[in-house]
């Protein structure tokens, strides 16, 4: 890349070995994150802790259709991966708090841009999707 053309998306940056080694693949940190936010309630979280901090309870009642269970996992998952935080409080019966880490918080940018691409682009896909689409 030269330094006079900067906008090559950096996914683009580098090349791809061919065929992708499936250990590369299985180690990418790209993949990761999208296994992570493609699942059907991690990126809904992300968003509403992007909010403000949330009860356990009152993110199960803002969510309609997640089960306690696939709460409880969303959210250990996200918190393994360093993006939410719990916090405890001393109180009968104890309180339990759900907000974003700082490095959380880094991933509400790329996620609105991600966001605005899709509405911007909502009705082209949509009509790719029934055929109507001039790919």
């Amino acid at each position: 890349m030269s330094g006079t053309h900067t906008r090559v998306p950096s996914v683009l940056a580098h090349e791809l070995p061919r065929p992708v080694p499936e250990d590369e693949l299985a180690a990418c940190p790209v993949g990761h994150v999208f296994q992570r936010l493609g699942d059907k309630w991690s990126m809904l979280l992300v968003i509403l802790l992007g909010g403000r901090p949330h009860r356990y309870n009152e993110l199960h009642r803002s969510i309609e259709g997640i089960s306690q269970r696939m709460l409880t996992r969303t959210l250990r998952g996200l918190e393994t991966d360093g993006l939410v935080r719990r916090e405890v409080h001393p109180t009968v019966p104890p309180g339990v708090e759900y907000s974003l880490t700082p490095l959380g918080r880094t991933l509400l940018e790329p996620l609105s841009a991600l966001a605005d691409w899709a509405v911007l682009h909502e009705a082209e896909m949509n009509d790719a999707r029934s055929g109507r689409g001039g790919g």
